[in-house]
């Protein structure tokens, strides 16, 4: 059963599994306040259900996942001086963000597309969390000076050596064996196999069927950058790595010198 076309969000049951899509492709699925609530109103629902093996959610279209919070109204709330509407929103968002990584089943996200700032918060923390070919991962609130929200400073804090302090600083994007590297996310399973592993995984409720499907996403990016990236970010304060980038001559260093800038 998928929503009409009116409604951003469709949270159902199907078999052993508790399924939450996100249903504004339009809006590269971005996330409002009443979706915030309605998935924290079927996860507490189903915690407790012994019918509910497992959790998925996903999302409609291939552009994106979740592009971030929908700050639409934030920005006229905030603008017209009320900042009642945007402390509610976080309040509630984060308290999400909580739950999930907290939840006591299986939480597994299939991230296609872009997923970022929101996004990442209702997906990365989830136990089980799958990418595919075009998934591009970022914190893209760094690049405007915004300390990394939804959790997502305590996951660049996670990543091998000095890549979150460079995730953090630049607002680079991750392509999907990055976000594997950067402990963004687990497992690599081609998009054309999705389908097939969410038929399993709600008509069994087992998930090792996620374990099955995965394959190796390739070499990471980021993890061939991390000799060079570790000794320039340990280097002390925010304008000492960026005086010491601005001295190297590779392209990435150009790169990041100039989102830092």
């Amino acid at each position: 059963m998928m929503p009409s076309q009116d409604r951003d969000i469709d949270i159902r049951r199907q078999g052993c599994a508790g399924r939450i899509t996100l249903h504004r492709p339009q809006a590269l699925n971005a996330l409002t306040h009443d979706m915030v609530l309605e998935i924290e109103a079927a996860l507490l629902k189903w915690r407790n259900d012994n019918d509910i093996a497992l959790i998925i959610i996903d999302a409609e279209g291939d552009r994106a996942f979740c592009a971030g919070g929908d700050i639409e109204k934030l920005y006229q709330t905030g603008k017209a001086g009320n900042f009642d509407y945007g402390r509610t929103f976080w309040t509630d968002e984060y308290r999400l963000n909580a739950l999930i990584a907290n939840y006591p089943k299986p939480y597994i996200a299939f991230m296609q597309g872009y997923v970022m700032g929101g996004g990442v918060g209702i997906s990365c923390h989830g136990s089980h969390r799958i990418v595919c070919e075009s998934t591009r991962i970022a914190m893209p609130e760094c690049e405007i000076g915004l300390v990394p929200d939804v959790g997502g400073s305590h996951l660049l804090a996670n990543a091998p050596g000095r890549l979150g302090e460079f995730l953090a600083m630049t607002g680079t994007r991750m392509k999907a064996a990055d976000t594997i590297q950067c402990g963004f996310a687990d497992s690599f399973i081609p998009q054309e196999n999705w389908e097939e592993l969410k038929s399993r995984l709600c008509d069994t409720g087992e998930i090792g069927a996620v374990a099955d499907l995965a394959i190796d996403p390739g070499p990471s990016e980021l993890a061939q950058l991390g000799n060079e990236v570790d000794p320039i970010f340990a280097s002390g304060s925010a304008l000492q790595c960026l005086q010491t980038l601005e001295m190297e001559t590779e392209t990435w260093a150009a790169a990041a010198v100039k989102s830092i800038r």
